[in-house]
This record gives structure tokens, sequence and C-alpha cells, in this order.
């Protein structure tokens, strides 16, 4: 079992992102999570984490893959990953400062551009998520610090 979870809620062509005030990833755009407690299945945990952090208590989740951070020999972290969908009536007006950080929608477009130098690496894998009805395990690999490598592996079982 993974460590963590993460949720991208999308609502149309926006995204809810938070650009987290501590570690890990202080000062950059991501999608809101955390960590799995004892005795939490990674669904209750993420619906846990939204609800905590944004205070949207999510009736529309699906499972979009894992990913996992190595340096080729040892694991440093991994987590499940989900959307959300929000009808675009929805309200929910940002930007807004929560416990974690501030939280605002941006546009896919803005998440996704190729110089967007203050976003996590979802770059690599959200486009995947966002459009395809495979899951995939994302695995990055690091020799310090720096990204040499990245790989998506199909998923042959489905969530539960």
């Amino acid at each position: 079992m993974f460590e963590y979870t993460i949720c991208f809620i999308r609502k149309g062509e926006k995204i809810l992102m938070l650009n987290r005030d501590f570690p890990e990833w202080m000062g950059v755009w991501n999608g809101v999570g955390g960590k799995i407690d004892a005795n939490e299945t990674p669904l209750e945990c993420i619906l846990r984490e939204v609800r905590e952090e944004t205070g949207i208590n999510l009736e529309n989740i699906e499972y979009k893959g894992n990913v996992t951070w190595t340096d080729g020999s040892t694991y440093f972290g991994s987590m499940y990953v989900f959307i959300a969908e929000l009808l675009e009536s929805y309200q929910y007006n940002t930007p807004i400062k929560v416990d974690e950080g501030i939280l605002d929608w941006k546009d896919i477009s803005w998440i996704l551009h190729p110089s967007n130098l203050g976003i996590a690496d979802i770059q690599h894998y959200l486009p995947n998520m966002l459009n395809e009805a495979v899951n995939y395990e994302y695995k990055f690999t690091y020799k310090k610090n720096k990204l040499i490598e990245f790989t998506a592996i199909p998923l042959d079982v489905a969530f539960k």
C-alpha cells in the first residue's frame, strides 16, 4: 500500500490547485491530498483530505493510477491519484487561503504549459489522467534531485 493520495478537482477546463505553505512541495502548485492514516483506505483518505483542505464533499471521484519516485534502487515515496469532476455550476470562489496554503482554479493550459516552473511534476502524467481511460503507474527516477527517467506502465487491475 502506498502512503499518500492526491486529487485533481476539475471544473470544465480548470483544476483546483493548492500552493502549499509547508514541505513537501512548499511554494509549488499541486493537487490536494495527503498521507493515508492507519486503517484508512486510499479512497477514504482522499475524500477526507479534500474535505479538510477545501471543504468540498466529493461525490464523483475516479481512481487514475499511481505515482512513484525512485533513484533506481530505493523508492522515496508513492501515491494514489484521483480525478474528481464538479459541475460547471458548482460555486467555489478562489483564491482562498486555507490551513495548507492557497487554493485557486487554474486553467489546464496554464498547468500544462512547458514553461511553467511553478508546478509539481504533474505535467508528465496529468494529460493521460484527464484524457485516457487506462490507468498507469507513473514512475519518476531521479539522480541527485534531477529527473533522469519517466515511465508510464499500464496497470492491469482495477482499483477497489
